[in-house]
């Protein structure tokens, strides 16, 4: 039976790959087939990924391993391997879906363009990547994957290399994820020389029976592993490609945003064994979320175009993800990564209907002006619900001060939903209905997270340790949304010179991606257009 569901979880990449062996011009002469292949390929994939979920409920976490190669380093072998647990039937279901969505906005989307079947061909081999990556069993597998994925993916965003914009964007992504590439295979090769193994389910017994402290490789390697997964994740100062890949097809802003971005805190997560034993890489991963964090959801308050924004607030969340990562919350932070694909898919495949949006009418709303004493109230109000909601599910004063920080970073949302409430209606049904869906809001957040935290019991390491560092870092995280938030009220409301060259230097964020693409276009210029 283990065997079976192995082999169906390979057979979702594998329907997809056969798309993408069709030739690009036997594609674009058949443009309404290969579409269709593509969609149908991806509904399968779809069916199989919640077959193999099913079935994976009569049995335990396994890996199947298929044919196999000697390797270096003492290591056994490298082989075709699947090794499925909830991470993985989440994220091969979540793609899929993702896929089939975005395959079938794609048909009406491209119509009539002369490259379309070329479009989908390399949609349907980047769908395969993906999925190989999220099955892949042991190290060697899951970079090869990392790399395809980033092959394939740069060919869709080079489908209009006629726009000088589109082609920088592109080759500033395709040096990022070079380097990170360079990264993961030397934190491999640290991995297999140190553990004598590549695959994921050996390095995870043998890290969960491990109890002395990390040897100077695997310290290497886990600094290394997060340099490659913020790379991947679009994280400061490196985040510029993300903003500009918008030239490409809205459904690949769609795929990549909702998808692909998201690789960086699955290689975390599947590499937490390691991680987790190393405090110094997971506060840089967590410093690094921060900053990307800070920058990012100040710059998007600025920007007037729906995508451009969108795209900030992708790496607004990547940064809040890594930062979950960073504090050991991993099952926050897959829920997170759910939560953010399905929203983020969504919102760019709908970012054409944003204008009508505008046009509806809406309520009035005319802020007041910036009032500390009812930006005060709401605060206290949703700390209340929230403690109160947390403390039935579990949630105490004594546990990892990771939780306890995230638990005030939503108390603050919540006060959000009700300083607005005020603003716009003081009516006692108004604000009662307002708070009605605070409390709901509070309740399903941490119902979805005490759900995926069962989910991910056995799929990830915890971080054992709740040292200093830990308690400064949660800190220093809720101080800064507080800062957040009271920068943002008051920007809203800040009239001068100064503040209008403030808001001028954010709309450009700050000019860091202007600096990186200067050392880049000296170091490493973006070469000939290359038609695949």
């Amino acid at each position: 039976m283990s065997n079976n569901v192995s082999l169906y979880i390979l057979l979702a990449p594998m329907l997809l790959s056969l798309v993408g062996l069709l030739p690009s011009r036997w594609a674009n002469r058949n443009p309404a087939l290969t579409g269709n292949l593509c969609h149908r390929a991806a509904v399968a994939a779809l069916l199989v990924s919640i077959l193999a979920a099913v079935l994976r409920q009569m049995l335990p976490d396994q890996a199947f391993s298929g044919r196999a190669l000697e390797l270096p380093f003492g290591a056994t072998v490298f082989s075709i391997d699947v090794f499925y647990n909830s991470v993985t039937m989440m994220l091969m279901m979540l793609v899929s879906f993702v896929g089939m969505v975005v395959s079938r906005y794609s048909i009406r989307y491209l119509q009539g363009d002369p490259n379309q079947g070329r479009f989908f061909k390399w949609l349907s081999l980047t769908l395969a990547s993906i999925l190989s990556l999220i099955a892949s069993g042991n190290l060697i597998m899951f970079m090869t994957a990392w790399v395809a994925t980033s092959l394939c993916l740069h060919q869709l965003l080079m489908f209009y290399d006629n726009r000088p914009t589109a082609v920088l964007a592109a080759h500033k992504k395709f040096v990022a994820s070079r380097i990170g590439d360079v990264c993961l295979i030397a934190a491999i090769v640290l991995i297999g020389s140190s553990l004598h193994t590549f695959e994921f389910s050996q390095i995870f017994h043998a890290m969960a029976a491990r109890g002395d402290e990390l040897p100077i490789a695997l310290k290497l390697a886990s600094f290394l592993v997060v340099l490659s997964a913020a790379l991947k994740s679009a994280q400061f100062p490196l985040h510029g490609w993300l903003i500009q890949v918008i030239e490409a097809p809205t459904p690949v802003s769609a795929l990549l945003h909702a998808g692909i971005v998201n690789a960086g805190a699955f290689l975390v997560i599947r590499m937490s064994p390691i991680l987790s034993r190393s405090p110094a890489a997971l506060g840089l991963l967590a410093a690094i979320g921060l900053a990307t964090l800070a920058l990012a959801s100040l710059v998007m308050l600025t920007q007037t175009s729906i995508k451009v924004s969108l795209a900030w607030s992708t790496v607004a969340q990547m940064g809040f993800m890594l930062l979950e990562c960073g504090l050991g919350l991993y099952s926050l932070a897959m829920l997170h990564l759910v939560a953010h694909s399905l929203y983020k898919a969504h919102a760019f495949l709908a970012s054409g209907s944003g204008v009508d949006f505008f046009r509806a009418p809406q309520i009035a709303y005319s802020p007041s002006g910036f009032r500390p004493g009812r930006l005060l109230l709401s605060l206290g109000i949703s700390a209340m619900m929230t403690s109160s909601i947390g403390h039935v599910f579990g949630l105490t004063p004594g546990q990892q001060p990771a939780l306890l920080a995230t638990s005030a970073i939503v108390a603050i949302a919540v006060s959000q939903l009700l300083l607005q409430a005020a603003n716009m209606d003081r009516t006692p049904s108004f604000l009662l209905r307002a708070l009605g869906i605070s409390f709901l809001a509070c309740t399903a957040y941490f119902a979805l997270h005490d759900m995926f935290a069962r989910l991910l019991q056995d799929s990830a390491l915890p971080v054992h340790s709740t040292g200093a560092f830990q308690y400064a870092m949660a800190a220093l995280v809720v101080i800064f949304f507080l800062f957040l938030l009271v920068l943002q009220h008051i920007f809203r409301n800040a009239k001068g010179r100064a503040w209008e060259a403030t808001y001028v230097h954010l709309y450009n964020g700050l000019y860091v991606d202007v600096y990186i693409t200067r050392m880049l276009q000296k170091f490493w210029p973006v070469p000939q257009t290359i038609q695949a």
